[in-house]
């Protein structure tokens, strides 16, 4: 994957927890990111209606969403990586400002409180309203009266949390939670970059996926501060492959080949750490890696069709590779050019390396020459970055005609733990613990 590289890597999701059918979607879910104060402008309304869309083939995801269902919190899994993949993202990277390995603890379990009842449609703690009129509400109001809107929220522990003389993790740092290095290319942004910790927020409704990320940043108030976040609508990828591929920003279909939320051999090959793999308390977790992919879509736009096929090596109307008739069809990867996207990204290319994608399209303004910001933020769940993620970047970075068009902009790599399994269990215990 490289980040709008890995397109052939993953593409499925795990059904989410059905709703009622026949109930419309709610006012806000229709009004994009500006109802929390986060304005996306046109592109959220754009968002929105990739959101509404009425796919045939997605239709019992739609009675889903459309019904605000709610994804169930516990589970030996952390929701948010096999689920299927929800219309909106908040993504955000904290730096952790205390010291105190116990103070870290005691947020890393009052965020796991928060986090089971917002993930059911609840208010945090005594909620918004009819407690101390001299005291500030322990939830900001603004998800009031909604539904879950199958929202999760995904925690992972980057690289920086483990150096020594912070909080005496320096042993339990797994070997997999490497350093992502430069790749050919790459102008990353610090800004943009790292974390000690990351929450990954999606819903189907933006006003609740914004809400969550406000209220765990409040709760954590002087324990730690946002390093950096991103907005994300239009899911790019898919982990239900019986649904509609989704398209990116280039109007290409992208993950054809993604792992499936059901294909629990595949999960487990692929996704989630085993015992055997070191590092124990990280069994049933994942490794994330998330890059922003700047599309410079301006240039974009006026390259030929012809050569924006052959760049993919899929063609823009139905998806189909190349000499193929339909977009599944087992791809004749000699038969597209050297360079192509789909050939270099290919497990066939890269020794069988796979990954799971839940990546999301963003537009977040203009740069100061008017050009669109714009492009993919690419995130990916394996089993071990280093064969998965790694290997399919440094053959994306090297050859993939595609680099021409896009730029790496921001990175960051995060070790998930295991899902919370029960109401005394927390957020990191197996680490901690």
């Amino acid at each position: 994957m490289a980040d709008e590289k890995l397109a052939e890597n993953t593409e499925s999701e795990s059904a989410g927890t059905p709703g009622e059918a026949g109930s419309s979607p709610s006012r806000r879910s229709l009004l994009g990111w500006g109802g929390a104060g986060l304005a996306l402008g046109a592109v959220a309304a754009g968002g929105a209606a990739v959101a509404l869309r009425g796919d045939k083939d997605d239709a019992p995801m739609m009675s889903a969403a459309a019904a605000g269902a709610a994804v169930p919190f516990h589970g030996a899994h952390q929701a948010g990586v096999a689920t299927a993949v929800q219309d909106r993202l908040h993504f955000a990277a904290f730096d952790v400002k205390t010291k105190d390995r116990e103070e870290l603890i005691r947020l890393l379990k009052d965020w796991t409180r928060a986090a089971e009842r917002m993930t059911a449609g609840q208010p945090v703690g005594e909620g918004a309203f009819g407690g101390l009129p001299e005291a500030p509400p322990d939830d900001t109001g603004e998800a009031l009266d909604l539904k879950p809107s199958r929202l999760t929220l995904t925690v992972g522990f980057g690289p920086s949390l483990f150096a020594k003389g912070r909080f005496g993790l320096e042993a339990e740092r797994p070997e997999a939670l490497v350093d992502l290095e430069t790749f050919p290319g790459d102008n990353l942004d610090p800004a943009r970059s790292g974390g000690d910790l990351c929450v990954q927020a999606c819903a189907d409704d933006p006003q609740v996926a914004v809400h969550a990320i406000r209220q765990l940043a409040r709760i954590g108030f002087g324990k730690v501060a946002i390093r950096w976040s991103q907005l994300g609508f239009g899911k790019t990828s898919s982990t239900t492959p019986d649904a509609q591929t989704p398209r990116n920003m280039m109007g290409f279909k992208d993950g054809t080949r993604n792992i499936s939320g059901t294909d629990t051999a595949a999960l487990d090959k692929h996704v989630w750490v085993s015992a055997k793999d070191g590092a124990d308390w990280m069994t049933g977790g994942s490794y994330l890696v998330a890059r922003r992919i700047r599309m410079h879509i301006e240039t974009w736009d006026r390259a030929p069709l012809q050569e924006q096929e052959d760049i993919f090596g899929r063609d823009k109307g139905e998806g189909a590779p190349v000499g193929k008739a339909k977009e599944h069809d087992e791809p004749f990867l000699k038969a597209m050019l050297p360079t192509a996207h789909v050939r270099l990204a290919h497990p066939d290319s890269n020794n069988g390396a796979t990954i799971l994608r839940r990546g999301y399209s963003f537009t977040d303004g203009t740069d100061g020459l008017g050009r669109l910001d714009a492009g993919l933020f690419f995130l990916a769940y394996q089993r071990d970055v280093r064969k998965g993620f790694i290997p399919v970047q440094r053959s994306l970075a090297k050859k993939d005609a595609l680099n021409e068009y896009i730029q790496h902009v921001g990175s960051a790599i995060f070790a998930v733990p295991p899902g919370v399994r029960d109401k005394d269990d927390w957020w990191g215990r197996t680490l901690f613990a």
